[in-house]
């Protein structure tokens, strides 16, 4: 993948998770219009379906996410944001096996591994949860996203200290202007206390 559409997913990526839909939506727009200008059909899909994500037609968007693996089958995010989707429509099994696969296409793309955790923590799954957002912070060492989601997980465990410890390093890697994210998080740390 080119350096241009690696920062264009990265940016998509920033915008959906801290929850900037009409960002989003123009960053999904300039790599749409990047790749069918240098006609790459597998950007064109996967662009196309972040799209369809922001509106929440999850069948749709795998539908075309599907088409951006069979184009380019080593694409961790396009297995990445299919699994999600899976999340979505409740079929939890099938959005795991996603997030393996797009470890083995991409296993550098940081990402999925911080989001089967992010399952792995939701289904109860928390020491394997763990070690998914530590190999995420291999990768990625000061991602916010993925402290705020350890912390979690300890607190699961009962593990107070060990969950403030990771809150606040959330905190202290969270982007300017993410004000109600650290108003989460903060609560988050209160609540442990």
């Amino acid at each position: 993948m080119n350096n241009k559409f690696l920062q264009l997913r990265i940016e998509l990526d920033q915008a959906i998770t801290f929850g900037k839909d009409e960002e989003a939506r123009t960053i999904a727009q300039k790599g749409l219009d990047a790749a069918h200008t240098q006609g790459l059909p597998g950007e064109v899909e996967y662009f196309t379906a972040q799209f369809f994500i922001l509106k929440e037609d999850f069948q749709g968007a795998i539908r075309h996410l599907n088409q951006a693996i069979y184009f380019n089958p080593h694409d961790g995010a396009a297995f990445n944001d299919k699994a999600l989707c899976l999340v979505e429509l409740g079929n939890f099994d099938a959005a795991l096996e996603n997030f393996d696969k797009g470890i083995l296409a991409e296993p550098d793309y940081a990402t999925v591994h911080h989001n089967k955790g992010w399952l792995l923590n939701k289904l109860g799954h928390y020491t394997a949860a763990l070690d998914c957002f530590y190999a995420c912070l291999k990768l990625e060492p000061e991602r916010a996203v993925t402290y705020e989601n350890i912390g979690n997980a300890y607190r699961n465990l009962g593990m107070v200290d060990k969950a403030k410890e990771a809150y606040q390093k959330a905190l202290r890697f969270l982007p300017f202007g993410c004000d109600e994210i650290a108003g989460q998080i903060i609560a988050l740390l209160e609540d442990s206390v």
